[in-house]
């Protein structure tokens, strides 16, 4: 089979061949304001062409950077928040497994991530994990001074320092950076620390497939070669395509549509925990990009069937403004047979000697009929596997997708100003210097 395609079963009954005729030409204008540079956050797209243009000196420095901390750590993190760390994450857990640090006789470091929030008994839980093993981190962070990772870093370093001193230190902390200015590149200068780059025309959020990403997904043992292979397979069938004979783009123009119906959640559903994380990425990608100016279809997720027990009622029969893309992994890595009971006490020897894969689909198709039927369409994306190419390919195949449809939508897709919003208010209460009007403002308003 193709690596992804999408089956359009599930929402034809929704969006009729003419409106998908009538908006392909809007799309195709987006999209060619994308590839010519001319449209808004045009300064943001590096990821573009980075399947074929990334930075292959850096590449193989990854390369052999990872193989070091394989060999010198039984603890690897990330520190990182959003982009930073969510991809990595993402990544690991989809090839490899959600209880990778769990696997038996694997030859690689555990890894954990941290930065990601401000919470005291997670990082404290983290530093007792940390005891009596040998530890490397990476931080990640353009400028270095994000209050999350900044202060998971300080007491990471600390940690380092004391286990190693400042000189053994130095070789296990790796930072992933600005290539020449910023509070962090320059403390890792001064302090020898290996350097990797967050390129300046690629957003955090499309950053997994850059040194962001690839470090941490290559200490986890996972070939990046062919990761990047999947995304400049991708690159090639959709970039430029036009609309109506373009999958990439047919998802553009579904979930469009489908918005302008009312439509205005998009719930991405997998029947895979080991996609937990990437639907968290996901969920960053969209809703970081497409969520401003009053618009936006807001992102959101769930793993089934076990959010079937839980939210499966409200999809089904709830408030009516809400449609769901799936992903359908095709292939499994693991077989594993339903026993026969000779006592049949939960009545379920009808399925016996049937593999939990063909369950799990069963389950998939019975649900898809449901939904659908129940008024929540649904776009499926039929993925071949979670091999790294696999992950290469669907990940090149959302940003592309995600891009086009800011377009569509009317936004600016590579600027964030809204989290800005939050980060002033806390500087302005933790009595940072630059905010003592607003502290004031806020102050009263407490009061």
């Amino acid at each position: 089979m193709t690596t992804l395609s999408l089956n359009d079963k599930f929402v034809k009954n929704y969006v009729s061949e003419k409106k998908m005729n009538d908006i392909y030409s809007e799309i195709n204008v987006a999209q060619k304001t994308l590839i010519d540079r001319v449209g808004e956050g045009n300064q943001f797209l590096g990821w573009i062409d980075l399947p074929v243009a990334y930075n292959k000196e850096e590449f193989a420095r990854i390369k052999i950077a990872a193989e070091k901390i394989q060999k010198s750590c039984d603890v690897f993190i990330v520190i990182g928040i959003g982009g930073s760390y969510l991809g990595a994450r993402a990544a690991i857990e989809f090839v490899k497994s959600p209880v990778y640090n769990s696997l038996p006789n694997k030859k690689t470091p555990d890894i954990y991530f941290a930065g990601n929030s401000i919470s005291a008994s997670a990082l404290s839980d983290l530093l007792k994990i940390c005891e009596g093993k040998d530890v490397c981190i990476n931080v990640v962070s353009k400028s270095g001074t994000t209050t999350e990772p900044a202060v998971a870093f300080r007491v990471l370093r600390n940690l380092l320092e004391e286990k190693y001193g400042k000189e053994g230190a130095k070789n296990r902390i790796f930072a992933t950076t600005d290539k020449e200015k910023g509070t962090l590149k320059k403390f890792s200068d001064d302090n020898g620390y290996e350097t990797f780059v967050v390129p300046d025309d690629v957003g955090g959020r499309f950053s997994v497939l850059t040194a962001v990403g690839l470090l941490p997904i290559a200490v986890a043992g996972i070939d990046i070669d062919k990761m990047m292979l999947g995304a400049k397979d991708a690159r090639e069938k959709y970039l430029g395509k036009e609309a109506s004979t373009n999958d990439c783009m047919k998802y553009v123009a579904l979930r469009n549509l489908l918005y302008r119906d009312g439509k205005q959640i998009e719930v991405l559903a997998a029947y895979e925990p080991a996609l937990q994380m990437y639907t968290e990425w996901w969920k960053q990608l969209f809703g970081e990009s497409e969520g401003k100016d009053g618009k936006g279809i807001y992102p959101s997720s769930v793993i089934f069937s076990t959010d079937l027990h839980s939210l499966g009622q409200f999809i089904q029969d709830g408030t009516r403004n809400l449609f769901e893309t799936v992903i359908d992994i095709k292939n499994s890595n693991d077989e594993l047979l339903i026993p026969f009971d000779p006592d049949n006490v939960d009545k379920l020897n009808f399925l016996a000697g049937k593999d939990l894969n063909y369950v799990n689909h069963t389950a998939m198709l019975g649900t898809l009929f449901a939904h659908s039927d129940g008024n929540a369409p649904n776009i499926v994306l039929e993925l071949a596997d979670r091999s790294e190419y696999s992950f290469g390919y669907i990940t090149y195949f959302f940003e592309l997708a995600c891009a086009v449809s800011g377009y569509v939508l009317g936004v600016n897709p590579f600027n964030q100003p809204g989290v800005e919003s939050y980060k002033k208010n806390m500087f302005a209460l933790l009595g940072k210097d630059g905010y003592e009007e607003l502290r004031e403002e806020l102050n009263k308003r407490i009061n």
